[in-house]
């Protein structure tokens, strides 16, 4: 299925794990470093640096961009690393996650709730995820250098729903 951002709820909806999902549209790239900032600033009454709703973060911290490219190696990585300040995010209007790796039960419940979905992007694959990434902006956190927020616009950005809406986990073996 093909999205695009800012998603809507119904676009979420119709998603179900293992679904397999190509994104256009910008999306905010931003790790544990970033997450952190985002929620302090928030505790300290401050805004976040973008408008969350509707949107989608990706987890990673691209490497530096060789000569003639505008980003390097843009791979995922772990997801649980974020847990602890997803729902916050999630409850503020997020509506996608994009990682690798299982989500704890809090997470889960808090993406059902929120009508929002977790996907997976292949590990190892960061140069080709890197080859979907058209336009990047630092707009946050600069001193975090590849864990900055960056604004990246990407088109049919490959991914597989890991949670859907529902709470229904690709992970869960039961």
């Amino acid at each position: 299925m093909k999205i695009r951002t800012p998603v809507n709820i119904e676009e979420i909806e119709k998603l179900k794990i293992g679904d397999r999902v190509y994104i256009t549209g910008y999306i905010y790239t931003a790790r544990d470093s970033a997450h952190k900032k985002m929620i302090e600033s928030l505790n300290s009454g401050e805004k976040l640096p973008f408008d969350i709703e509707n949107q989608i973060i990706y987890y990673v911290g691209p490497c530096p961009a060789k000569p003639n490219e505008i980003i390097g190696s843009a791979g995922p990585t772990t997801s649980f690393r974020m847990d602890a300040y997803t729902p916050t995010l999630l409850d503020l209007g997020l509506k996608g996650m994009i990682g690798k790796g299982s989500r704890n039960d809090e997470v889960i419940e808090s993406i059902k709730k929120n009508k929002a979905v977790y996907l997976g992007a292949g590990g190892g694959l960061g140069a080709l995820i890197a080859s979907k990434i058209k336009s990047v902006e630092i707009i946050a956190y600069e001193e975090l250098g590849p864990e900055a927020i960056r604004k990246i616009y990407v088109e049919d950005f490959p991914a597989i729903v890991l949670v859907d809406s529902e709470g229904r986990d690709i992970f869960n073996r039961d």
